[in-house]
């Protein structure tokens, strides 16, 4: 789907440099770890149990902040709001869930099968090599079950995890640094995956290393499917939802073989 046009009257401001988006990770990644190491000291416990709302704050607030001074909204970033009544707005959300649906029914079957091998293989590693590779000890015992307070994980998981991201990396940051080179890219299964797609994820994959756990690198793969669907849908719906199951998928397949 194509970039909004852009408004009619004053030319567009250029788009955000790669040192400016970097330099806006960086805050957001610092922002975080500074907030986990004062969390560690912080008596009420309160901060601790709040860092992902920090995260998704700093999240938000810092490319909202490169949007107003460009006199720009999310609109142009994959996030179109036409109004509660109008049917665009409805007609978007409905196209991102079914692509989403379709992604999920692809994707999920391969991911269970491959985490329950590699939960099987795990134990079977040196112990070194184990810690490093997944917070997983001892052997897998599978028994379906739901993770704990799963509606509560739900609505965290879309408006504080996925939500706050992907507004982030696929909205702001891949957009933008599209934008800086439009002649460059290329096009995978339909999408068009333009500059600076493959930096975006990569810095999606180093910024969940605040967490010091050397296997959130991880996050890489799924970090290519969702900027794949935000360049082929032309909007952040489905890479929200998207986000938002896998990690529920993955909370439900911890619960069902490590407890």
């Amino acid at each position: 789907m194509p970039e909004p046009l852009p408004t009619a009257g004053a030319a567009p401001a250029p788009p955000d440099p790669p040192r400016t988006l970097v330099a806006t990770w960086a805050k957001a990644i610092l922002a975080i770890a500074l907030a986990k190491a004062v969390a560690v000291v912080e008596p009420t416990g309160l901060l601790g149990a709040n860092l992902a709302g920090v995260a998704a704050f700093a999240f938000i607030a810092l490319p909202d902040a490169r949007l107003r001074a460009r006199a720009e909204g999310w609109d142009a970033y994959g996030l179109p709001w036409h109004g509660a009544r109008d049917p665009r707005t409805w007609r978007a959300l409905g196209r991102g869930t079914l692509a989403a649906l379709l992604a999920c029914a692809v994707v999920f079957p391969p991911f269970v099968a491959g985490f329950w091998a590699y939960a099987e293989l795990l134990p079977r590693l040196p112990e070194g090599l184990t810690r490093a590779l997944a917070p997983y000890a001892g052997a897998p015992h599978l028994a379906p079950r739901l993770p704990d307070h799963a509606l509560r994980l739900v609505a965290v998981q879309v408006l504080v995890v996925a939500l706050p991201e992907e507004l982030f990396y696929r909205g702001w940051m891949q957009t933008s640094w599209a934008r800086t080179a439009p002649g460059q890219g290329r096009t995978v299964l339909g999408a068009r995956l333009g500059a600076g797609f493959l930096r975006t994820q990569l810095l999606f994959a180093a910024g969940h290393l605040v967490t010091l756990q050397p296997w959130r690198l991880a996050t890489l793969l799924p970090g290519l499917l969702f900027g794949w669907l935000r360049a082929r849908t032309g909007g952040l719906v489905a890479p929200v939802l998207v986000h938002a199951a896998s990690n529920l998928l993955l909370a439900t397949l911890e619960a069902s073989f490590y407890r």
